[in-house]
């Protein structure tokens, strides 16, 4: 047997170099990653903050006193009216792909073959492999009063419909853009679903629409949680689909910021404090993702 010689053993290590020994490795793994979050995450949001703070800061002008000015200015009936057609927007695309995308994510999941799965997935997901201005601009194509839609209604006798650069047009184009994400977390809940519960409530008399409302939603509401919040998220700060599809009637609070940033107002102190609003709301729905969505589906 061999031993090992004590001059070549490792010196114990002191009992107060223990703790620092321990943070040391991790700390080492999360700088990059660290370093990357505080130089384009936390010091713009501190920017951003700090001038939400400056009562009407603009570019080229010396900063003035600090205040809540900004955030006062936000109860106008004018920026009230663009946060509600935000929340609006983001809330019905939401109920939309839930309504959509569950029973599409159900026979996929419990109906579907077995071997055609996958493929059926990846088929439902194929829109996202294309860019989001593309998919805008082919529904004004379908959408606009020479489009196909009012053509093929043409066709079979019936009036056309006007509904781009109006509130249907941006419903449309959101819920076409997020419906897959819907789909993808509804089908990762529902493919975890008990079956033997359901099984166990048809022996016990429940009908299709007991076992339905009693067995499979209190089993996905996690799932149907993160679904939820994940297109509320995403489609609070949409920029593009209703600037493209909803024309000037249907400003949100993305244009609204883009607008003071880059518009003629050029009112970068108003321009933060929307965006310091927009970024807690996100934060909240973020927060409530991690509590009560289904974590395994995110």
């Amino acid at each position: 047997m061999t031993t090992i010689s004590p001059n070549l053993a490792e010196p114990p290590v002191p009992s107060w170099q223990r703790p620092f020994k321990k943070l040391l490795q991790p700390t080492i793994l999360l700088a990059p990653a660290g370093l990357w979050l505080l130089l384009l995450l936390v010091f713009p949001t501190l920017l951003i903050l700090e001038l939400s703070l400056i009562p009407g800061a603009r570019l080229g002008n010396p900063p003035g006193p600090y205040g809540l000015g900004n955030y006062i200015e936000l109860f106008k009936p004018v920026y009230l009216q663009v946060i509600w057609r935000s929340l609006y927007f983001a809330l019905g695309t939401t109920i939309v792909c839930l309504l959509l995308g569950f029973p599409v994510a159900y026979w996929i999941a419990l109906k579907a073959p077995s071997r055609w799965r996958n493929l059926l997935l990846v088929g439902f997901i194929l829109p996202l492999w294309t860019s989001s201005l593309l998919r805008a601009y082919a529904w004004i194509t379908i959408l606009r009063s020479s489009g196909l839609l009012n053509s093929m209604l043409g066709f079979f006798g019936l009036p056309g419909q006007d509904w781009l650069n109006r509130a249907p047009a941006v419903f449309i184009g959101m819920s076409y853009s997020y419906l897959p994400y819907m789909v993808l977390i509804l089908y990762a809940s529902l493919e975890k679903l008990d079956r033997r519960l359901l099984e166990a409530a048809a022996d016990l008399g429940a009908t299709p629409q007991q076992s339905f409302w009693r067995v499979t939603v209190p089993q996905t509401l996690p799932g149907i949680a993160a679904g939820g919040l994940l297109v509320l998220i995403a489609t609070l700060g949409e920029f593009a689909v209703p600037e493209l599809l909803g024309g000037a009637s249907s400003m949100t609070v993305s244009r609204l910021i883009y607008n003071q940033f880059l518009g003629a107002t050029r009112n970068w102190g108003l321009g933060s404090s929307i965006s310091m609003i927009l970024i807690l709301g996100v934060s909240i729905s973020i927060a409530l993702l991690l509590k009560y969505g289904d974590r395994d589906a995110i």
